[in-house]
Order: structure tokens, then C-alpha cells, then sequence
């Protein structure tokens, strides 16, 4: 699947839908067509052919021969034009010597097909052994149906893997397509980006995205970088520090020198790592084919045994029943269940998902996720809240309170008054931290004025005629909480108290961590926070341990490493700066409350952003696996069960043979099976 051409103003979304998008398989839109048609025409073939069971007098309307012939003809689109993405994997799968589920579906459905079209070929002279007050011996329902069904799981397949290129599209949006040069004299001109070279000066205005990496030259800004760090504060950036594509400048012009432009900004190699995780992803390995690796050469060996063996012993009648057992045997080996041994259990516990906050993207992804067994977790937005909150506000002791001439100290709710009032024109996050603290206590803010704002220092205004600033408090200021932003507020100059903002943990955290470590998950933390803080963390829920000051591209190497020690790693996200690690993984799960990409790259998306939805989906993906293998065992149950009877070793001793209207039965009784214990995951508790 080549996503590098997917972003080609050239390119439609309609070409060349039948080429291979994943797994060999054609796209979707190029699928559900045929399925519709499928659908259509194998309803009839199903009332023709099982009709007479249910309705004997159905024959006095529709003729046994013209209901042969119509099943005929409804099912040959269905066969050869609905199943044609089938009959040519089929084809892929013989000449490569690869037998897979398709060699044995095409197979069994091709033996069916062309059985019965010689049946209805030549009426007149097929033996009487081939008719029943029933009808004739055709099978055309069971090709018509398991053509079906098969078509109906690989849409199924292909919607998972549909999302992609929007995936990459949301993080290619987020570079602004001009940019403001400056010239030597200092005159500014709109640019496209592609237009911008190392060495050009650009100017930067508050609330605009910056266009290629560089490095500040003139004025101070803060610059919100959650992209790649997941980290909600804006970081404070002065002359010489560097800035990079993509980013928000939430306050304060600046100018910056581009040094990185175009392909070379880390926007675009986080682009390419997301890119390169998606196209190296292997094909599912599944359990299906495994068993069909074996299965197939052994149900062709029988049936081509089946065939020689009555011709040579039986010279008279020999050819005629052993061409019927070795058809018994072919139909009774159809995989109809085994067609429907996945999807039905995948849909079934893709809906049971959604009633319990969790959307399965990628059916496949409910399979990995039952053996995974380290879980690599983002902080901020994931295990935290991903917003500051006020946690702490401290009067300085002894210090005088706000009111004129004041000699008695200041209250926290005067002290938080004040800077509420002081921030309340501010969109810092820390400031409407501040300023929700003041209306969660019903604090009445007296209007504040000359509010000036000063990057990366903090704020003044004119307070009850008192000047009011509040800002970083000074670096050696001691703090309660290790992952906690002190704040100070001053009052004319003099300091009145901090007030302390962190990221809350979630309530649901804790509590989900320990679930998942007793279901055997390692847990991991992988941050873009400092030190001390990740540190802080990782001990207050008992992680088993983190990683902290992690790049993007670090996150997604972490993910390969441990993958290369032979870990099934889960990974669990919320932000853009999460993607390439959320496409890396086995499975990528992202929380419902983040970003459009970080979704978009996920398996599976926790609807509320909630870790107890992920220990939801942890019981739904072994239960969803564990029906699956349950279906497997009774699709090939029947028919391993049946194929000594199809090939007639009881003839020897009782002189009986399957007919193959009843290995066609077994056929439908797996199937039956299969659906029913499929059926049982709506009501899996989770």
C-alpha cells in the first residue's frame, strides 16, 4: 500500500480501485458493488433451492428443470463477477503454492458450481441416483451464499484500513500553506511555503501555526508544542531557542531564520514516520489461513484419492460414484463456517464494543489485542487529565492582605481573587486554569484594567487600583506537588503568595492500571515531560516503569524496541505527537477525548478517553479471540468429521454413500453453529 503518492493533487480517489490495497485485497468501494449484487441475486437462489423442503407443491409452479436453470443463472454473476477479487486470489494462491482460506473457498464453491452446472447441462442423462423428491443434486445456494458472506468480511477488512491517508492528511494540514517573508529593508510579503529557503526571515503573529522549523531571532513568544511534546503548556521561547513547523503561537510576535524547510521540517518526518509505520505493517497472520495451509492440500488429496480410488476398484460404476464422492467431498469441505468463524464474531464484538465506550476501527486489532502483553502509555490526556488545574494556593505567611493600608494576611481566596481578575482577559491555559479555580468557589472578580501580557513572564493589570502581577515563580520556589507549574502574585511590588497548577491525574487511572497489570500487562509510561515529573508519576500509580523526554520519533523507536525483544506492545494515546507510535504498535489505542490523527492512526478509540474503557476492551479482545477459536473448531469439525463419510468408507461394510445434498446439509449446520456461538459475545460481560 504506497501512501506516498496518496497526497498528489493529481490523484482521485477512484483510480484503479481494483488494485490490491491491503492483503491483496481490492478497495472497499470497489467490494461493495459486488456484495449488493451478491446479495440480490443469492436471496432467490436460496428460495429455489431450499423451497421444496419447506413448501413441497413449489415444483407444481416452478418446474424442478427451470428452477435448476434459473439457480443457474442468478448464481453465475455471483460466482464469477461478485467473486472475481476471490477467483484471482485463488488463482495467486496456486501458481505461488500458498494455500490459503481462498484456495479452499473458490475451491469448494468452483467444485459446487461446476457440478451442478453439468448436472443441469446434461438432464437427461445424469442417473437416477443424483434426484430426490427434493430436486436434483445442484449446490448453486451454497456458492451463491458462501460468495456472500466471504465479500460481506472483506468490506469489513478494507473499512478498517480506509482511514489511513486521512490520517496523514490531518497532519500535513496542520503547516499553513503561506508564510510572511521579510525582505532586507524589513517589508513582509506572503509566500507559499514551498517558496521559503534556509536563511529567509519570517514573521510569526499570535494564533498562527509556524511554517517550517528555524530558530528565533527577534522578539519572545510562547509557543504551544503539544504536537510533540503532549505537553499542554505553552513553552516560553526568546532569541536563539528553536521553533519548529506546525507548532501554535498562542502569544507575542516574533521573527524567526527558516533552517529547515519543506521535507526536512520534523512535521514531515513525523509524516513519513506514520507513513512508513502503516506500510511496514505485516499482513495479519491468521489463524484461518494457518489451518488452511494444512487443510486444503488434505481435502484435495482426499477428493483426488476419492475420484481413482472407486474408479479403479468399481470399473463398471466406479468413475460415476467416485466423481460423486469426490464432489461430497469438496462440498462437505466448503469453508462456509469458516467463512463466517471471523466475521461474525468480529461484528458481533464490534458492536458489544461500542455499548461499552469502545470503537473497533480495525477488526484485527480485537484479535492482537488478546496477546498483547506490554502497554506503552502517553501521559498527558491519557493517564492525566491533559489540562492544568489549580492544586494548591498558598498566602505568603505574613504577608499583608490586598485591601488598602491591609495588616491583616492575605486569604487563599483573596490571593486567588486577585490573580483570577489580573488573568481573566488572558487565553494562556494557566490563566483560565486560574480563572475556572475562582468560579468553581463562586468568587466574585472585580474588573480589571491596563491588562498588559508579556511572553513567557506573565501578566499585569490594574486591580481595585492596585497593580497585580502574576507570573513563573521564581525557579528555586519550592513546590508540594513534583509535577506541579508554581505561579506567583504580586500586589505592588510585594509578593502576597503561589499558586500551584498540574495535570490531575484521572480518577479512573489508578484503579484501570492495576486491572491491567492483573491481566498480565506490563505498563510502561512514555512521556514528553521532564524528568522529575514523569518520576513522580510513574511512582504514585505503581507503573512498572517510563520513559520521559520522549520525542515523537523516540515514542515510535520505543515501540520497536520493544517489539524486537518480542513484546506485543499496545500503545495508548491522545496526541498528534502520539501517531507514528499509535501506527507503529500491534494496536493503537487512542482516547475518544484527543486528536483527529492520534483517532485516525488508532485501532481502537476509547470513547470518553477513559483507561477503565481499556480494560473493557482488554476482556472483549480475549473474549472476541476466543469465540473466533471456538468457530474455527466447529467449521472444521463437520466437515473433518464428514470427509471419511463423503469419501464413502462405510460403502465396504454397510453399502451406504453421502449424498451430496447431505454433505451440503453439514455444510449448513456448521454454519448454523458458528453464527449462534458467535451470537453469544452481545451478552460477554466485560
Amino acid at each position: 500500500m504506497n501512501h506516498a503518492h496518496s497526497h498528489s493533487t493529481n490523484a482521485t480517489p477512484a483510480a484503479a480501485p481494483d488494485e490490491p490495497v491491503y492483503m491483496g485485497l481490492p478497495h472497499e468501494r470497489f467490494l461493495r458493488p459486488r456484495f449488493y449484487v451478491a446479495v440480490a441475486l443469492t436471496l432467490p437462489v436460496l428460495f429455489l433451492s431450499m423451497g421444496p423442503m419447506l413448501w413441497s407443491d413449489l415444483y407444481a409452479y416452478i418446474p424442478m428443470r427451470t428452477s435448476a436453470w434459473l439457480q443457474f443463472a442468478l448464481t453465475t454473476p455471483v460466482f464469477f463477477w461478485c467473486g472475481a477479487p476471490f477467483i484471482r486470489r485463488w488463482w495467486k494462491s496456486i501458481v505461488e503454492r500458498d494455500t490459503n482460506m481462498f484456495t479452499l473457498t473458490v475451491t469448494g464453491t468452483g467444485a459446487a458450481y461446476f457440478f451442478s452446472t453439468a448436472v443441469v447441462a446434461l438432464w437427461e442423462h445424469v442417473p437416477a441416483q443424483f434426484f430426490s423428491h427434493h430436486g436434483a443434486s445442484i449446490y448453486f445456494e451454497g456458492t451463491a451464499f458462501i460468495t456472500t458472506i466471504v465479500l460481506l468480511g472483506q468490506i469489513l477488512e478494507q473499512r478498517a484500513h480506509a482511514r489511513t491517508d486521512a490520517a496523514i492528511r490531518g497532519l500535513m494540514d496542520l503547516a499553513p500553506r503561506t508564510a510572511h517573508r521579510l525582505d532586507a529593508d524589513g517589508r513582509e510579503t506572503d509566500v507559499p511555503v514551498a517558496d521559503i529557503k534556509p536563511g529567509d526571515r519570517l514573521r510569526v503573529r499570535p494564533g498562527e501555526h509556524l511554517p517550517v522549523d528555524g530558530v528565533l531571532t527577534d522578539g519572545r513568544a510562547e509557543i504551544d508544542e503539544s504536537m510533540l511534546t503532549g505537553e499542554p503548556l505553552p513553552v516560553a521561547k526568546s532569541t536563539g531557542d528553536k521553533v519548529s513547523a506546525g507548532t501554535l503561537n498562542t502569544t507575542g510576535a516574533f521573527v524567526f531564520t527558516a533552517e529547515r524547510v519543506g521535507a526536512d521540517t520534523l512535521l514531515a518526518q513525523i509524516v513519513r514516520l506514520v507513513e512508513q509505520a502503516v506500510e511496514s505493517e505485516a499482513p495479519i497472520a491468521r489463524l484461518a489461513d494457518r489451518v488452511s495451509a494444512w487443510f486444503v492440500p488434505a481435502v484435495l488429496a482426499i477428493a483426488i484419492v476419492t475420484f481413482f480410488t472407486w474408479g479403479l476398484v468399481l470399473p463398471e460404476r466406479g468413475w460415476l460414484l467416485g466423481l460423486l464422492n469426490a464432489v461430497s467431498v469438496l462440498i462437505i469441505a466448503c469453508p462456509c463456517a469458516l467463512g463466517l468463524a471471523t466475521p461474525v464474531s468480529i461484528v458481533t464484538g464490534i458492536g458489544r464494543g461500542a455499548q461499552a465506550g469502545v470503537l473497533v476501527k480495525e477488526a484485527a486489532a480485537l484479535e492482537r489485542l488478546a496477546h498483547a502483553n506490554t502497554l506503552l502509555i502517553d501521559k498527558t490526556g491519557t493517564l492525566t487529565a491533559g489540562r492544568p488545574e489549580v492544586v494548591g494556593v498558598h498566602p505568603v505567611a505574613g504577608a499583608d492582605g490586598p485591601g488598602p493600608g491591609s495588616a491583616t494576611p492575605a486569604t487563599a481566596d483573596q490571593l486567588l481573587t486577585l490573580a483570577a481578575a489580573a488573568e481573566s482577559a488572558s487565553e494562556h491555559p494557566l490563566a483560565r486554569a486560574i480563572v475556572s479555580a475562582a468560579e468553581a468557589r463562586q468568587l466574585r472578580l472585580p474588573a480589571a484594567t491596563d491588562f498588559k501580557a508579556e511572553a513567557g513572564h506573565g501578566v499585569t493589570a490594574l486591580v481595585d487600583g492596585k497593580t497585580v502581577f502574576v507570573g513563573r515563580a521564581p525557579a528555586d520556589a519550592g513546590t508540594q506537588h513534583a509535577t506541579a507549574t508554581l505561579v506567583a502574585v504580586q500586589v505592588d511590588g510585594r509578593e502576597i503568595g503561589t499558586i500551584e497548577l498540574a495535570d490531575r491525574i484521572k480518577d479512573s487511572t489508578p484503579t484501570a492500571i492495576r486491572e491491567l497489570q492483573s491481566l498480565g500487562l506490563r505498563v510502561v509510561m512514555v512521556s514528553g515531560d521532564r524528568e522529575a515529573a514523569a518520576q513522580a508519576i510513574a511512582g504514585e500509580l505503581a507503573l512498572d516503569g517510563y520513559h520521559a523526554g520522549v520525542t515523537p520519533a523516540r515514542k515510535q523507536e520505543l515501540v520497536r524496541e520493544h517489539q524486537r525483544r518480542g513484546e506485543s506492545v499496545v500503545f495508548a494515546g491522545d496526541g498528534l505527537n502520539d501517531a507514528p507510535a499509535l501506527a507503529a504498535a500491534d494496536i493503537g489505542i487512542a482516547m475518544g477525548t484527543g486528536t483527529d490523527v492520534a483517532m485516525h492512526s488508532a485501532g481502537l478509540v476509547l470513547v470518553k478517553g477513559d483507561l477503565a474503557a481499556l480494560v473493557r476492551a482488554v476482556h472483549l479482545s480475549r473474549a472476541t479471540l476466543r469465540n473466533i477459536k471456538q468457530n474455527l473448531f466447529w467449521a472444521f469439525a463437520y466437515n473433518t468429521l464428514g470427509l471419511p463419510l463423503a469419501a464413502g468408507v462405510l460403502y465396504p461394510v454397510f453399502g451406504w454413500l453421502l449424498n451430496p445434498m447431505f454433505a451440503g446439509a453439514a455444510m449448513s449446520l456448521s454454519s448454523i453453529t458458528v453464527v449462534s456461538n458467535a451470537l453469544r459475545l452481545r451478552r460477554v460481560k466485560l
